[in-house]
């Protein structure tokens, strides 16, 4: 059976497993699929991955990490192709009191009410912890948990760990043990783009190619709605 190597991050972890076994069947393309963040430090980021040896033939990040890895030459030119957008949105533990977001006043005061946050190390956490945390003049008043993922992250929040999680919308809505409250405001937000590449040198480069197609194609619109994120025009 052909096989093929995929290492993703969590923005586009939800529509990729919606599709993942039409694919499968429809190609008869064997899949292994890897984990890693967009963006961050230590071990467990899709770069660091990559420059350790880790193998992949197509990865899938936010638009900020895959330039990284472009610049590192670690992808084949001309192969990436833009999937989905996803806005930050905000989530609180299941059947916790649900939080103001709707103006910037109102959802600076509910971060200060809520005290404890977490936030992914990836992307969206390196960009609320270095620009929107200080631009609110809030760090002091509040304490903010760095997770490696963003899936540590609703874990922390669903075992009440935390009261607070900002991070991908679509790393937020079908998580038990939460509830979505909804995207944070448009004077703060930042909407990420989900991006799929074929890494330099594939072992399985056809694959690689088809895989991507089918995520990029009209099929994958149903998945990326049901996961909270936005459609490609």
């Amino acid at each position: 059976m052909a096989q093929l190597e995929v290492m993703i991050s969590g923005g586009f972890q939800e529509p990729y497993t919606q599709m993942l076994p039409s694919f499968e069947r429809m190609t008869g393309i064997k899949v292994i699929t890897k984990s890693g963040a967009s963006q961050g430090s230590g071990p467990k980021t899709i770069k660091a991955q990559l420059l350790t040896g880790t193998t992949a033939d197509v990865v899938i990040l936010s638009r900020e990490g895959l330039t990284e890895l472009m610049a590192m030459n670690k992808i084949a030119p001309k192969s990436d192709v833009d999937l989905a957008r996803a806005p930050l949105g905000l989530a609180v533990p299941m059947g916790a009191q649900k939080p103001d977001i709707s103006t910037l006043k109102s959802f600076k005061d509910s971060l200060i009410k809520a005290k404890k946050i977490v936030v992914p190390g990836s992307t969206s956490g390196i960009y609320l912890t270095t620009e929107v945390f200080p631009q609110l003049g809030i760090q002091d008043q509040i304490t903010v948990q760095v997770t490696d993922r963003g899936s540590q992250a609703t874990t922390l929040l669903s075992a009440r760990g935390a009261n607070i999680a900002i991070q991908p919308s679509s790393e937020l809505i079908n998580v038990p043990g939460i509830d979505y409250i909804g995207p944070i405001p448009n004077d703060v937000q930042l909407i990420q783009t989900f991006a799929a590449a074929i890494v330099m040198n594939a072992a399985h480069p056809v694959n690689a190619r088809k895989l991507i197609e089918y995520l990029s194609s009209r099929d994958s619109v149903g998945p990326i709605k049901n996961s909270g994120m936005n459609v490609i025009q």
